[in-house]
């Protein structure tokens, strides 16, 4: 695996590769549920969940993982389809904004969590970059809390835009933004928009 080489304070015993998910679910799982506060029921669903996305075709992961071999973060996305539940969800308040094409030819970013330990070091732009270098789609969208968050600020900073706001999951507590980029994403190196 290559060694973490994006930009901020690194954690230099982190690398970021290739990620069998599937194998590794629940070690992904446990990280997700620490970063973003999910009980035990919750984890139960989101295992489904990931299982069956990774059954989708371009279905990807990478994970950040300690020299030791303790995976401390993970992102996983796939080519966007406008059949997915995730796409039926958000398509109508993408068409208010007039912003629904960005599910055409999209690689979306399903999941992108880093353990709270491992936070601040570069880590979660590492992974969401080198995903995205991977993409055949020439554009990148994801949903988000809608609240100014660190996570809100890193995408940003990738050349990630707001294209929806107030989008409602059925039992999620909290409304989510709909985010877009053209790829490849902004990097400290200026490549990307």
């Amino acid at each position: 695996m290559p060694a973490l080489t994006g930009d901020g304070p690194h954690a230099p015993d982190v690398v970021v590769g290739p990620l069998d998910l599937a194998a590794r679910v629940d070690e992904a799982l446990a990280v997700q549920a620490l970063a973003f506060g999910l009980s035990g029921d919750e984890i139960d669903i989101r295992r489904y969940i990931v299982l069956r996305h990774l059954q989708n075709p371009g279905a990807r992961a990478l994970g950040a993982t300690t020299v030791d071999g303790r995976l401390v973060g993970f992102v996983y996305g796939m080519p966007n389809d406008r059949t997915h539940w995730w796409s039926t969800v958000v398509e109508p308040y993408l068409r208010r904004t007039g912003t629904e094409g960005w599910l055409d030819d999209s690689f979306v970013i399903t999941e992108l969590h880093v353990h709270p330990d491992f936070q601040g070091r570069g880590i979660g732009r590492e992974l969401i970059t080198v995903i995205t270098d991977g993409a055949d789609e020439p554009r990148s969208i994801l949903s988000a809390i809608d609240v100014e968050s660190p996570a809100r600020a890193l995408y940003r900073k990738l050349g990630y835009q707001d294209l929806a706001g107030q989008v409602l999951f059925p039992s999620a507590p909290s409304p989510y933004a709909v985010m877009g980029a053209r790829l490849p994403l902004r990097s400290a190196g200026g490549r990307g928009n």
